[in-house]
């Protein structure tokens, strides 16, 4: 910790983090969470996510039998989402579903963080996303168009859209967002794996300001491939489309901007994967004993994961895919909902893991502990 004076204000204590070399340290600023956009199966909006996590009702309705031959599975649509309540009919026709989702999400986030387009200098706002299965409705139809009539039934316009890095690109169109533009996809930790390049990008100084969090679409082609691989059971239960999003922001920058804080963020702890043996040290190093977080957001395969779920007793919990359904990027919602969760000064640790890794342990800390 560090106290320094603020010209006409009284000296304050501010939190830094610092690197240190041969003879050099280098500090960087504070990250803090200015904005928050949420598109679920519960609707569109922050709201719909808190009532339908405070409900603890399932949003998830069945998958008609005749698309997997069977009854008992479930999955999330984003029914209440309509993209022409932010985008032209015109311009929505040329992006496939998952970049509608962005798109919209995005402009949410942006609002919420009370960032007007122009603003800030385009180069020094970025996007960073997780997706899983981003575009594989276009890609369905393109390659089909392919399979029947060659190269002659192609469809050009839908070629930008069949690859999952469309979603951030399409927001970086819509928004002109100039700085680093990188898509993740890391199985159920695709969120995780994006927030902590946005993390990076901004203690780099690479931007001042970077939307991150998750993407997905649901889809029947999704759900047959992963019936036939045995891979609809629990993980992949309940699969499910939406967005989650964060606005991550220098400190100083948020600040003189007056801009709403909701959380800072704290420490990220990563591993690949937990040694055969030895999984209560991959435990211990994701959630060490003398964190005692107030409230935990989970996602992915950490809710199954017996070893360190007995390391939370009596922990305040947020499953997610029990109400909203899971998905490769759904973690970014889950983020959504933990920053939602906190209260000023209050410590969350966000959870997320994928059956064989990675794992991932974000902490953040509700409200702004250097207010004006």
């Amino acid at each position: 910790m560090r106290r320094y004076e603020t010209p006409g204000r009284r000296p304050r204590t501010h939190r830094r983090n610092c690197l240190e070399g041969d003879n050099v340290t280098i500090c960087y600023h504070d990250i803090v969470v200015t904005g928050v956009a949420a598109i679920s199966p519960a609707g569109v909006g922050t709201g719909p996510l808190m009532r339908a996590l405070e409900e603890g009702v399932s949003r998830l309705t069945p998958v008609p039998e005749e698309l997997l031959g069977e009854a008992g599975y479930h999955w999330g649509k984003a029914e209440g989402f309509r993209a022409a309540d932010f985008i032209s009919p015109l311009k929505a026709r040329k992006l496939d579903r998952c970049s509608l989702l962005a798109v919209a999400a995005t402009g949410l986030a942006l609002q919420s963080a009370r960032l007007e387009p122009g603003s800030i200098p385009p180069s020094r706002i970025g996007i960073v996303l997780g997706c899983g299965f981003g575009g594989i409705a276009n890609a369905e139809e393109f390659l089909s168009g392919y399979f029947a009539a060659g190269a002659e039934g192609l469809v050009p316009m839908l070629f930008p859209n069949i690859v999952p890095n469309a979603s951030a690109s399409n927001a970086s169109i819509e928004y002109r967002l100039k700085g680093p533009n990188v898509t993740a996809i890391q199985r159920f930790c695709s969120a995780e794996s994006a927030f902590m390049m946005a993390k990076r990008f901004i203690e780099e100084d690479r931007a001042d300001v970077v939307i991150t969090g998750g993407v997905d679409e649901v889809f029947p082609g999704i759900l047959k491939g992963l019936k036939a691989m045995g891979q609809l059971g629990r993980a992949g239960s309940g699969f499910s489309e939406g967005a989650g999003l964060l606005v991550l922001e220098k400190g100083d920058h948020a600040r003189l901007r007056k801009a709403p804080v909701f959380a800072l963020v704290e420490e990220l702890r990563t591993i690949g994967r937990l040694s055969l043996g030895n999984e209560g040290e991959g435990y211990r190093m994701l959630l060490p004993r003398h964190l005692r977080p107030d409230v935990v957001s989970l996602s992915g395969s950490a809710p199954f994961e017996k070893g360190l779920m007995a390391r939370l007793p009596g922990t305040r919990t947020i499953d997610t895919g029990q109400v909203l359904g899971r998905s490769l990027a759904m973690g970014g919602l889950a983020l959504a909902a933990l920053v939602l969760n906190l209260k000023d000064g209050s410590f969350g640790t966000h959870l997320a893991s994928s059956p064989e890794g990675p794992y991932y342990a974000i902490d953040l800390i509700g409200g702004d502990p250097v207010p004006f």
